[in-house]
């Protein structure tokens, strides 16, 4: 199945519900993995729907989409351990599986028995791991259906930019703690489609996520998941190929890093592949064009409710 949504330049500065940073941070709450202190939060009414961000954000990334979608489910999000307002321990081996291991967690104390799940990029990858984890049978909850936005689920294809190869590389801390406001602002807006970059007060908000907590020290820690990625392919490949859950992909496909051939690699894949292509849109597509977004998650819904 394919679908193309044309693009929507200029309509992304300021889509209706967006709230501020800070009263996101007010209404979240907190738990503790590890004896780390993690951010979350959880509002709406319907069935559960576990959204999951990417990297190097953090659960932020779905303030626009919020709005919409607590109109019709339960939805929790959090920030992973070592991005956001979560801590971020210097020394952390830092891992996607760890990650799952907090999330299956996490969802399994909230007495959840189901929920749908909706992953970005690094979040991506924290999907396919509990995929993996549930034709294994061994979560202890029901994954109803999964939508992913743009992650790189086949390494093969995924183009990173050279910022992050070069946190990859042995010069990796040194890059991770000098970088400038102004070096992760001209990367970071490559990643977006045109005419849909974030403003001036969006990118104080990312920028302000990222430093929080001193998280420019540990980027180099937390890309370690590009050679994770590559380590368990035929896994988390596999727990795509396999799932019993309908998917989904919804793809910005101007994003240069995961976007036009990471959707061709899953359409050749991936057995009656599920895919919305969004035009003009890159790497974040539930920033640049939520409404879209939006309106491709609830007809996911509606056709496998």
């Amino acid at each position: 199945m394919e679908q193309v949504i044309p693009g929507t330049q200029g309509q992304t500065a300021h889509e209706s519900g967006k709230g501020t940073l800070e009263g996101w941070q007010q209404e979240g709450k907190w738990f503790s993995y590890g004896g780390h202190a993690i951010f979350s939060r959880m509002a709406g009414q319907g069935d559960a729907l576990v959204l999951l961000h990417g990297f190097p954000t953090a659960s932020w990334d779905w303030n626009r989409l919020w709005p919409l979608l607590v109109q019709h489910h339960t939805v929790f999000t959090l920030d992973m351990l070592g991005f956001g307002f979560s801590d971020k321990p210097a020394l952390y081996d830092y891992s996607i599986e760890d990650q799952a291991d907090m999330i299956e967690g996490w969802i399994a104390g909230l007495g959840l028995k189901a929920v749908s799940i909706f992953a970005h990029d690094y979040g991506c990858s924290v999907a396919q791991e509990l995929l993996a984890r549930d034709q294994e049978g061994v979560l202890p909850f029901a994954i109803t259906r999964v939508g992913f936005l743009n992650g790189a689920l086949f390494p093969e294809v995924h183009s990173p930019l050279l910022i992050q190869k070069l946190l990859r590389s042995p010069l990796g801390g040194l890059i991770s703690r000098g970088l400038s406001r102004g070096t992760f602002e001209r990367n970071f807006r490559r990643l977006f489609g045109p005419g849909s970059a974030p403003g001036p007060e969006d990118m104080d908000d990312f920028w302000y996520l990222l430093t929080y907590n001193n998280g420019r020290g540990i980027l180099h820690r937390l890309i370690h998941f590009m050679e994770e990625r590559r380590c368990h392919r035929h896994r988390w490949v596999g727990a795509l190929q396999n799932a019993r859950q309908p998917l989904r992909l919804i793809s910005g496909v101007a994003d240069p890093v995961s976007g036009a051939a990471m959707a061709r690699r899953y359409r050749e894949l991936v057995p009656d592949a599920d895919v919305v292509s969004l035009r003009n849109v890159g790497h974040y597509p539930h920033f640049e064009s939520a409404a879209k977004v939006y309106r491709a998650w609830r007809e996911f819904c509606r056709q496998t409710d």
